[in-house]
């Protein structure tokens, strides 16, 4: 009578978070190792070239720091994502860059604003708005899990640092919960057991035969008895403070 799980575990479960994270250190990698810059490939807002950093700049960082900085939350969050909410995303993703970069060219200051701390705030506004939505325990358990782990960047989507784009981070906030609310629907089910299926039926569950009317436990039925054995047909376990019947 085990429950269904609408969680799998598969190779792109974890296969494309680390593709997302090797992209990121091979970008940076080929800006230190020929001594280049893609700085201008980033978001610059109000610019229609400006607009080809929506897909350029989760990609490119401007130190060491900053990529190690975005490394591990972009490599959980995408994990959880890939994880739980396997059919929606690729959608959650890619509907998230664009959404992000998108309001980043709107509403930034007149810079390059690269990195991937916007897909975060995507993944995270998106994880713990849709987890709440769910009711599903274990997508509520990873909703609490993001706000105590990444609940401090809240902080970061206002401009409390002039080097730090706190718009990208406002406008991945603000992405992942409207995706939160566009895929509302796309709830998880709760597991359901044999037993809460609309056809379930006691009187064929091989469990429930083991009771008789009164509720006492059969430990034994009768077609369950050994070939030649001399056991009566039933064996009782008595429930405490019922009458003891007689085996027959």
């Amino acid at each position: 009578m085990k429950a269904s799980t609408p969680f799998v575990f598969t190779s792109g479960t974890i296969g494309y978070p680390l593709l997302f994270v090797l992209l990121i250190w091979i970008v940076f990698w080929i800006e230190v190792r020929f001594g280049v810059s893609f700085n201008t490939y980033g978001v610059r807002p109000g610019e229609i070239v400006g607009l080809r950093g929506i897909l350029f700049s989760p990609f490119i960082h401007s130190d060491i720091e900053h990529l190690f900085n975005n490394t591990i939350p972009l490599f959980i969050l995408s994990l959880a994502l890939f994880y739980f909410y396997r059919p929606i995303s690729w959608k959650v993703l890619l509907i998230g860059l664009l959404a992000s970069g998108l309001l980043t060219w709107l509403i930034g200051r007149p810079s390059n604003h690269i990195g991937a701390s916007g897909i975060i705030y995507v993944l995270a506004t998106f994880l713990f708005f849709k987890g709440i939505f769910s009711k599903h325990y274990r997508l509520v358990a990873l909703s609490l899990i993001v706000v105590f782990i990444y609940g401090g960047l809240v902080w970061y989507v206002t401009p409390i640092d002039p080097t730090i784009s706190w718009e990208g981070h406002l406008s991945g906030l603000l992405s992942g919960f409207g995706l939160s609310l566009i895929f509302k629907r796309n709830i998880a089910e709760p597991p359901k057991y044999q037993w809460e299926q609309p056809d379930y039926s006691e009187e064929d569950d091989p469990f429930m035969k083991h009771f008789d009317e009164n509720g006492n436990f059969i430990e034994k039925l009768p077609d369950e008895q050994e070939e030649g054995s001399e056991e009566s047909p039933y064996n009782y376990i008595y429930k405490e403070g019922s009458k003891r019947n007689e085996n027959t």
